[in-house]
């Protein structure tokens, strides 16, 4: 090697040098890495590890998007309309709410969409939509907040053991100084997506 550097002129001989070095070191990263993966793989548990820095690579890369997987056996699903019954009756939160419901099933899982006589019935009514002051927090800005609450019934025909009846609610605080007329349709979105998501995760997936 340093015969060899010497027979060149002095910027090229540094050139040559580094260059093998930086490419025997990339050579032994990666051997490195690689044998820490295979060791993984060896157990149980770092197939695991290994699975789901796959998952979070993909993730990061915009490759993969994780939900968690569709537990139930039912291959379709009837959504009734759920009536607004609140004290407050918000005119389009009944539309609303059910359409949510409908889509994320349609979306989120191979769940078909029926009419009448699904394998799952989903059905209830909206119970609360109340909008008042959050609690007030030191050196915070004041705050509102938009609560609704829905009453859901669901029955599953082939796995009755997941049936339930059960109360949702969901919330956005908000400025104070906005008037709730002005971004009410904008916080009903929010609520209303997150109230859907918790309704399907507890009857399909169990999360």
């Amino acid at each position: 090697m340093i015969f060899s550097l010497c027979k060149k002129t002095p910027n090229t001989a540094l050139r040559s040098f580094l260059k093998q070095s930086f490419t025997s070191s990339k050579l032994l990263v990666f051997k490195n890495f690689a044998s820490l993966v295979f060791d993984a793989f060896l157990s149980k548990t770092g197939k695991k590890v290994v699975f789901a820095f796959f998952l979070v690579t993909l993730s990061s890369c915009g490759i993969y998007s994780f939900r968690p997987p569709v537990t139930t056996k039912a291959k379709t699903i009837t959504i009734l309309n759920f009536p607004n019954n609140a004290l407050i009756v918000q005119p389009t939160l009944s539309q609303v709410f059910t359409e949510e419901l409908k889509d994320i099933f349609t979306k989120q899982s191979s769940i078909q969409l029926v009419v009448g006589g699904g394998d799952l019935v989903m059905e209830g009514e909206i119970t609360n939509y109340d909008n008042k002051p959050a609690a007030i927090q030191q050196n915070s800005a004041a705050l509102n907040r938009l609560t609704i609450t829905v009453k859901v019934r669901f029955t599953n025909y082939l796995e009755p053991e997941n049936d339930f009846d059960q109360a949702f609610s969901a919330y956005v605080e908000y400025d104070a100084n906005k008037s709730l007329e002005s971004i009410e349709d904008e916080l009903i979105k929010e609520i209303v997506s997150q109230l859907a998501e918790n309704i399907f995760n507890k009857a399909v997936v169990n999360w």
